[in-house]
């Protein structure tokens, strides 16, 4: 499936069937900056934070036997404030973003869990109306379509994350304490011990990368053991179908959006702000970058142009942003719909990045491993799959050769491999 589910060619008069496509921080929000950082405003040792934080635990439910269970021996994992200052949602190039996780490895890996999995994403088609892609999307960005789940290079033990956030983060104090006391309540419930719930930096877990309070009123029992669990694919994308639909306002048979040309529209009328109708878009210049007419003129869409007129420009609608809700980064919520649409078939975007560069292969990933590790920089592996290691490795060899460390394994680390530097 494509984009060109909002697109027709020109003359065809049938409207064809519209498909397509997090949490809050997940695996696909890992960050390549490391290093323990101190608590900047934490009033007092984390020890004495424990003693009194009880109250607010109890205060909520909390009962002493589970808070002593999860407290007792505690120690903060400091190294998430600099990751909490670093995601690469905002960091990054669009098209460094995207072809770091649209990658062959990952589009590989997806779909052989589609075809795996094609069953249950009918069933929860029907129950739901979540497009498979956007699913797809979802999970392949959160956990790699699960390969991250009980990875120790990216999934710890969350108390010692969510301990560390609500004790000393200065910015969010109050959510990460809310999110400390939720996973709590987990473990009261009985759905999981504080040792099987393992997560990214900021406490999300399984699959899709719940954060504790989705767990608590989203999470389904989708694959019907009695408990809902993020690490259990069938509830883990059964939560994410609720989530969307209560949190982000998913709209059943809605594409999420097309890529267009807008040759003569002006640029300010890009500000990914605006809703008009499609046929509106279309009378003010806006066409489909691959040519025909667009299958849904009433849908109502904004217009976004992330690298300028000159790059992909995208009219998007509800369910962009509904994919969007799972985390505030553009650029995230169209790397889950890309890639989605990939998985299942879909072409690269039309027109390029300006000064983008295309994507390495799957064995070009594999021939910089390699390299790196006869360099003495280890990646963690040679399976073409840039994870934590390979994007320090990137980073710690740029940084040797004089480039800017930014962990991107592109053309240019390729060619400095290959020439010995």
């Amino acid at each position: 499936m494509t984009l060109d589910a909002f697109a027709r060619p020109a003359g065809q008069t049938s409207t064809l069937a519209p498909t397509r496509r997090a949490f809050l921080m997940g695996a696909g929000a890992l960050a390549l900056a490391g290093g323990a950082a101190s608590a900047q405003t934490a009033a007092q040792p984390f020890d004495a934070w424990v003693v009194s934080f009880r109250a607010r635990a109890r205060a909520k439910g909390i009962s002493d036997a589970v808070y002593d269970r999860v407290t007792r021996g505690l120690e903060p994992d400091l190294s998430v404030y600099a990751k909490d200052s670093a995601q690469p949602e905002f960091r990054e190039e669009l098209w460094q973003y995207l072809n770091r996780r649209i990658s062959e490895w990952r589009l590989m890996t997806g779909q052989a869990a589609a075809k795996k999995n094609a069953a249950l994403l009918r069933r929860l088609h029907g129950d739901f109306g979540v497009e498979p892609d956007v699913l797809l999307g979802l999970w392949g960005m959160e956990s790699a379509f699960g390969e991250l789940v009980d990875d120790p290079d990216h999934m710890k033990p969350v108390f010692p994350s969510l301990g560390a956030l609500a004790w000393g983060e200065p910015r969010r104090r109050s959510y990460w304490e809310t999110e400390f006391i939720n996973a709590l309540a987990v473990v009261q419930r009985g759905w999981a011990s504080p040792d099987e719930m393992l997560g990214s930096w900021a406490g999300a877990m399984g699959h899709t990368q719940w954060m504790p309070e989705v767990w608590l009123n989203l999470g389904i029992d989708y694959d019907g053991d009695g408990t809902p669990s993020p690490y259990s694919v069938a509830d883990a994308l059964a939560g994410s179908s609720r989530y969307l639909l209560k949190r982000g306002n998913y709209q059943r048979g809605l594409p999420w959006g097309i890529e267009v040309r807008m040759d003569g529209v002006p640029e300010s009328a890009a500000d990914a702000k605006t809703w008009r109708t499609v046929e509106e878009w279309g009378r003010l210049g806006v066409k489909p970058a691959g040519g025909g007419r667009f299958a849904l003129p009433k849908a109502r869409a904004r217009l976004w142009a992330p690298a300028g007129p000159e790059g992909p420009c995208f009219l998007l609608t509800q369910n962009f942003y509904a994919v969007r809700s799972y985390n505030p980064s553009m650029n995230y919520a169209l790397a889950v719909c890309h890639l989605g649409d990939r998985v299942l078939g879909g072409a690269p975007f039309i027109t390029p990045f300006p000064g983008g560069e295309r994507t390495l292969t799957l064995a070009e990933v594999q021939e910089v491993q390699k390299r790196l590790t006869r360099a003495g920089f280890d990646t963690g592996g040679t399976d073409g799959r840039v994870g934590n290691m390979t994007m320090k490795a990137v980073a710690d060899f740029q940084r040797k050769i004089g480039q800017e460390p930014n962990g991107y394994a592109g053309l240019d680390v390729l060619a400095a491999l290959r020439k010995g530097r």
